[in-house]
Parts: structure tokens; C-alpha cells; sequence
């Protein structure tokens, strides 16, 4: 039996970060059940507006055959190039990455040519983490052009609701990141690659450092959980881009800088593993979120997790089994959260709770819903 024909848009390898990842893995599990076409960006965003540079071609682990990089965000004429390229395939659905406002002009321009394939978009932030003065504008006057949507928390369901109260959607867990797994390295292994002692607990910071995400009251945790336990060690992994002397002051004023270990920059996919492999607590003591690849790709590692009460972390993160929540901006609570996961030895306890909770953050459940809102939304008997 011939097998339905699906289009996915968004960025995939060798695009970086976690967008491109989620999409890969999307397709993937796709195809497992439909034939996948895979439609992504010649240009995702111009240098102008992004000064780094956007690809890593280092690890293929994330790597889609057959991809077509067909969309220049900057190029209207690339627009309704790629239309007809993905009009002439005639898929039964159009599934479109979306999660920042930057690309309304250019899905707007697109969609607008595919007024009779069906489109879903998958929302990883329907509303972007740091606001600006047209984002609920040039969102709403794109999501409309859905058949539905797929969303990842209660917070980003509401934020839909609200600016299309009619539309169609489903609520569907983040999946989980276990592509990371690259080596399956021990723990041991880990830690003698990065120099970390067999008898320290580690702390794990991982991503982008952005303010939203809250390195400034872990930081300021810190003099407490040294004091209470020497052993602790604290790793903060990600781009710290232009604030890494102000957290560097931080650090060096909590008096528990010896305790830090920093991995400034970018971290290509391949050197991923080593961090999440050797910790035994992941921490995201974030500020605001919908929800976080970092806290998948921690469980992906059977990593608990401990994060803050904002967004969709409560939803990811089962209170008192795959981790703890904590209030946000609040470094007291959140040391003794983490003061209290090694008190109570709980690591192992939490590791089975993780992997207990897999089937919940499954690739397989994804596919399983987008297959649901179909059927819902586009009055078809199902993909």
C-alpha cells in the first residue's frame, strides 16, 4: 500500500540548535508510517541579524536524507519557488516549524500560494520569549493560515486560544532528545574526559545564557551549597555572548568560584554527550519558558531535572519523582531542592521514575497526535 505523503518546513542539519534537532528527529519518526518530504531553509537568517555562524557540520547524527534547502527567509522569490516545489508534490499535509515572529513575512508569502494543502504548525513558542511591540500581530496573521496546531505546554495552548480561539489544536508532550547518545559513554567515562572526580556531584547549566533563563540565581545558590557540601560542582555549558563578563564577576564574587566549571561557546552536537552523561542533576532555573529541549535532552540521558515553576517545566517535570520544581528567582529554594536531591539520595530513584515516564515524551506519541488532529481538523477519515 502506497504510503500518504507528508511536507515538513523548518531547519534541519546542518542547521544547529535545538529547532533543528526537534525537526530531524520529527521526520524521522514520520517516517516511520508516511512518506516525508523535507523542506528547509537556504537562508535561515541573515547575517545582518544573526552575526554567528548558523551551521555545524561536524556531527550527521542528525542528518535527513533527501532534503530540499529551498527557502530564503530573506527572498520573496524564493517563496513561490518553493510553493510550487511543495505544491507539486501534492502532499496530503503541510506540518511547519514555528517559533519566533522573524519568519511571518516569509510563511505568510508561502502559504499563500498552498491555499489547498493543509497546514499544521508546530509551535515551540507560539509567543517568542523576549517580547517586542508587533509579535502578537505578525503571529496571529500567520497561525491563521493553519488547519491546526500543535503546542507543547498549557501556557503556549493559552497564548494560542487567545489569539485564535477557533483553532484547532492538540496539546502534545516536548519529545524527548536521545539522539545525543552518540558514544553511549559511562559516567566514568565522562568524567575522566572532563576532569571531573568520580566523588563530586555535578550540576549541569546547559544552552544559550540568556536572562529569561535564570544563570544569575544559580550563581547566587551557590555560596549555600558549597558551604553544605564541598563536593558539588557546578558546570554552566552554552554561549554566554555578549554577558559573559557580568556573570564572570558573579561568579567570582559568590566565592565559590573554584566550584565552577565553564564551557563558554557554542557546543557542536558531537561534544554534547560527555556533559549530560557525567551529571547527575541537570538544572534550568529559568525565569519564564513554554517548555525546554534542554529539560528533553536531560531526560534523554535519564537525567533528572530540577527547574522552576514557570511555563510548561511543571508539565515536564514530575514534582518529586523526574526531579523537583522550585519557585523562580528564588536561590534559597532552589538550593534545597538540589541540597536535598543528594541528601536523600535519590538519583536512582528519579533515573527509573525518568525512564518510567519515556513513553510520555515518545516520538511515537507525536506522530500519534498529528495523526489525531488531522483527522480532527481537515474533514478526512485520517492520514
Amino acid at each position: 500500500m502506497k504510503k500518504t505523503k507528508i511536507a515538513v518546513l523548518g531547519p534541519v542539519y546542518p542547521y544547529k540548535g535545538g529547532i533543528s534537532h526537534y525537526t530531524g528527529l520529527l521526520i524521522r519518526a514520520l517516517r516511520k508510517k508516511y512518506e516525508v518530504l523535507c523542506f528547509s531553509y537556504s537562508l535561515q537568517y541573515p547575517k545582518l541579524l544573526f552575526k554567528k555562524e548558523q551551521r555545524d557540520y561536524a556531527n550527521r547524527a542528525f542528518e535527513i536524507e533527501d532534503s530540499r534547502f529551498a527557502v530564503n527567509t530573506a527572498n520573496p522569490l524564493s517563496w513561490a519557488r518553493a510553493a510550487a516545489a511543495i505544491r507539486k508534490e501534492e502532499p496530503a499535509l503541510l506540518i511547519v516549524q514555528w517559533w519566533h515572529p522573524y519568519f511571518a513575512p516569509c510563511y505568510q508569502g508561502l502559504l499563500r500560494h498552498l491555499k489547498t494543502i493543509p497546514v499544521f504548525f508546530t509551535c515551540h513558542n507560539v509567543l517568542p520569549h523576549e517580547r517586542f511591540p508587533l509579535d502578537r500581530f505578525l503571529t496571529k496573521n500567520t497561525l491563521k493560515y493553519a488547519a491546526g496546531c500543535i503546542v507543547h505546554s498549557s501556557e503556549d495552548e493559552e497564548n494560542l486560544k487567545k489569539l485564535l480561539p477557533a483553532m484547532p489544536h492538540r496539546k502534545n508532550p516536548h519529545p524527548s532528545y536521545n539522539a545525543f547518545r552518540l558514544k553511549g559513554m559511562s559516567r566514568g567515562e565522562a568524567r575522566k574526559q572532563l576532569g571531573i572526580g568520580e566523588e563530586e556531584k555535578l550540576l549541569l547549566f546547559f544552552g544559550l545564557v540568556r536572562k529569561y533563563k535564570g544563570l544569575d540565581h544559580l550563581i547566587a545558590a551557590a555560596p549555600r551549597l558549597v558551604a553544605a557540601d564541598p563536593a558539588i560542582r557546578i558546570a554552566v555549558v552554552g554561549d554566554f555572548g555578549d554577558k559573559k563578563d557580568e556573570y564572570a564577576k558573579q561568579i567570582r564574587e559568590s566565592g565559590a568560584e573554584e566550584r565552577f566549571l565553564i564551557r563558554d561557546g557554542y557546543v557542536p552536537d558531537a561534544e554534547v554527550e560527555p556533559y549530560f552523561a557525567a551529571a547527575d542533576l541537570c538544572v534550568c532555573p529559568y525565569l519564564s519558558a513554554t517548555q525546554s529541549g534542554i529539560v528533553q535532552i536531560a531526560f534523554g540521558f535519564g537525567l533528572p531535572v530540577i527547574a522552576t515553576n514557570v511555563g510548561g517545566l511543571p508539565e515536564a517535570v514530575t514534582d518529586g519523582k523526574t526531579g523537583f520544581i522550585v519557585p523562580p528567582a528564588d536561590p534559597d529554594a532552589l538550593a534545597a531542592a538540589i541540597l536535598r536531591f543528594f541528601e536523600e539520595d535519590l538519583a536512582e530513584e528519579f533515573r527509573q521514575n525518568v525512564d518510567a515516564e519515556a513513553e510520555r515524551f515518545s516520538w511515537d506519541r507525536m506522530v500519534e497526535t498529528i495523526g489525531e488532529l488531522y483527522e480532527s481538523s481537515c474533514d478526512h477519515s485520517g492520514l
